[in-house]
């Protein structure tokens, strides 16, 4: 049988996903053979292990696997272990992982930026003065050192965080004192970047740390490496060498995709290679290649993360988010799929094989069966690069049956920190007094942070239901990841989107030409909100913490276990955050309860967990007012609640027109 063609009939005949793309592509006759993760999903007829989804199977030494029910002494680990303690390690290995995927990735862009600031790479120092800013915040004096000396100076130490086994990462001081002076009570400083996840693979090893809450402490301090220090590390020396964003308008959807050009896909989350690729597609000998096999150009396009760093820097279209990866494929229409690492599914491989499309490695981390393997290395960064587009070329001419969709939306991108702080004040008044300000007089209600993966277990498009009924309800809301491509799909990245604004929020936002949504970046840019966060604590009027603010994080459809130590790393800053569909400690009552609850007392912030677009706004606006009375801004504001009618009618707002600037 044809497994691409099982799909769910009430659909007639196509797959249960809510993406209009989507749908057109994989019904189109060219995706016939094609097998990707909606067939996948459609095709799942056992039901997840529930030990497994709760978080209390234990696989952690050869006695097993064992499999625990909380508070059934006959249903325990062969050690001994019980379901708060397993749960306990598998949320921490959890956190272990993404941190690590952060981590890694922080160091390729550190050592990246040393070997920019030695000369020994094709890229350059591209933002001079936040050099110098961050050069002041690492320690080192600016004073009288020329650019070059003081990359190098900021390079080397910034990687030597990485492997240093005692200490402070610098940029942790970057935090509000209120918060340090909490971590600092707690004991739960990172020493330095790597160890921490050594640490923590070591705690939950089978017979060491068998107690939830030290499993947890550590669990805490790892995931504040992560946030605080290898992701924060890659942002700012990122910005620094390719340019700090300002907002910019590009479009996203599979529609960006060219009939008459060579369509290149890059796809991952490493912005070293995608810069590469962006400066070598206008090079002449790459315009005279294209020109000989019939084609008008190179059209690089983004999926997934690393789209959204491209998208911030240079304006280059992405083409889709995570779940869209395969159904890029399936248009047919792609001559070249280009990885690095992270959220790359192994089904690329056989769809790019139904097609003429060659895919492509770029990563000695990251080998696919089936893909052809080119090495990419920032010292040689512009003749791989040419290397990987000249493949591509030749891949043009046996395109064959395909079908590129219309569907493509606006959307403006690139707020950063420095971007917002600009648009507040201008480049002599920059500050975030007049959100500050507009929070505490009740025009906006809050802030909500939307970030993370999409997911094939979640059929319902939460993220863009959810930003619509909290922007309806005059909450701003920040949005990085697969979430951010989701969300501008609909139009909700543009200015124009303020029609969908309550009054207050509005009437803030059309004053400096923001949208209600704002693009802040890739998953490793969740270190942004950190920052933002601490600004608006400093800047004052919402009290002296952040965990004082009203504001707010959630990951409606994670999938990555990147998301749960972003989630960890904000709930450990005092930013509480709702996840859904699901919680992974949901087996044990003991440590979910510590997660939902305990961790109030500890860090002025908790987990949460949600599963509709209406429970999580339910839920978020509850808290978004709690903290308001708490700082005795409690102006009552009715939620506004949405039914279909209104759903539908947001859904048919075009969008079109131009964006706000930034500096420069």
């Amino acid at each position: 049988m044809d497994l691409s063609k099982r799909f769910d009939k009430a659909n007639g005949g196509c797959p249960s996903i809510q993406c209009e793309a989507n749908r057109e592509v994989l019904c189109n006759s060219c995706a016939e053979g094609a097998i990707t993760a909606a067939h996948r999903v459609s095709m799942r007829s056992v039901e997840p292990c529930l030990f497994g989804k709760g978080g209390t199977c234990c696989r952690n030494c050869n006695m097993g696997p064992c499999q625990i029910i909380e508070g059934v002494d006959e249903m325990i680990g062969v050690c001994g272990a019980d379901a708060a303690t397993v749960a306990a390690r598998n949320f921490s290995r959890i956190i272990a992982g993404g941190a690590a995927a952060h981590m890694d990735h922080g160091r390729g862009v550190a050592l990246a930026f040393l070997a920019t600031a030695k000369g020994e790479t094709p890229y350059e120092i591209k933002d001079t003065f936040k050099l110098r800013e961050t050069a002041v915040r690492v320690g080192i004096d600016p004073a009288e050192k020329d650019t070059i000396d003081l990359a190098v100076e900021v390079g080397e130490k910034l990687v030597s965080e990485f492997g240093q086994q005692e200490g402070v990462l610098a940029f942790m001081k970057r935090a509000p004192k209120t918060t340090q002076e909490m971590w600092t009570r707690l004991g739960i400083w990172p020493r330095g970047v790597d160890r921490e996840v050594v640490e923590l693979m070591h705690r939950t090893h089978m017979g060491v740390d068998q107690h939830h809450e030290s499993l947890l402490f550590q669990a805490v301090r790892c995931a504040l490496a992560d946030g605080w220090g290898a992701s924060m590390i890659a942002t700012e020396l990122s910005d620094i060498m390719f340019g700090t964003p300002v907002p910019i308008r590009t479009r996203v959807n599979i529609g960006v995709l060219k009939e008459d050009e060579v369509n290149v896909t890059v796809h991952g989350h490493e912005p070293v290679l995608a810069e590469a690729l962006a400066m070598v597609t206008h090079d002449p000998e790459v315009v005279d290649a294209c020109r000989k096999v019939g084609a008008k150009g190179v059209n690089l396009a983004g999926v997934c993360c690393t789209g959204n760093e491209i998208l911030m820097r240079r304006g280059l279209p992405i083409a889709g988010s995570f779940v869209q990866q395969e159904v890029v494929l399936a248009t047919g229409a792609v001559e070249a799929m280009v990885v690095d690492v992270q959220c790359i599914m192994q089904g690329v491989s056989p769809v790019a094989k139904h097609y003429h499309t060659q895919l492509i490695t770029t990563s000695d981390r990251a080998k696919i069966p089936g893909a052809k393997h080119i090495q990419f290395d920032e010292h040689r960064a512009l003749d791989v690069a040419k290397q990987i587009v000249m493949e591509a070329i030749q891949k043009y001419p046996e395109r064959g049956k395909h079908f590129i969709p219309k569907h493509e939306m606006d959307v403006v991108a690139g707020f950063s920190h420095e971007t917002i702080n600009y648009i507040l004040g201008g480049r002599f008044r920059g500050s975030y007094k007049p959100l500050n300000d507009n929070i505490a007089n009740g025009r906006i209600r809050g802030v909500a942070a939307i970030v993370g993966c999409d997911n094939y277990k979640v059929m319902d498009e939460v993220h863009i239901e959810l930003a619509r009924e909290l922007i309806a309800n005059d909450v701003l809301v920040l949005v990085t990841g697969c979430a951010a491509t989701g969300i501008g799909r609909e139009g909700l990245l543009s200015p124009e989107a303020l029609d969908m604004a309550g009054d207050g929020l509005k009437e803030v936002l059309e004053a400096v030409g923001c949208p209600p949504v704002l693009h802040m970046g890739s998953c490793v840019d969740n270190s942004r909100i950190l920052i933002a966060a601490t600004e608006m604590v400093n800047t004052g009027g919402l009290g002296n913490s952040i965990s004082d603010l009203p504001a707010i994080g959630c990951a409606p459809q994670w999938m990555s276990e990147k998301a749960v130590s972003i989630g960890q790393y904000f709930v450990s800053s005092g930013a509480a955050v709702i996840f859904g569909p699901d919680f992974p400690t949901s087996g044990s009552r003991v440590v979910t309860d510590y997660c939902f609850k305990e961790m109030e007392n500890l860090y002025g912030a908790v987990w949460d967990v949600a599963q509709s677009a209406n429970e999580f706004a339910s839920k978020m606006i509850d808290k978004l007012d709690l903290k308001r009375k708490n700082l005795g801004l409690d102006k009552k504001k009715e939620r506004v609640l949405f039914d279909m009618a209104m759903r539908r009618d947001l859904g048919t707002s075009g969008i079109d027109g131009v964006g706000c600037h930034g500096p420069g």
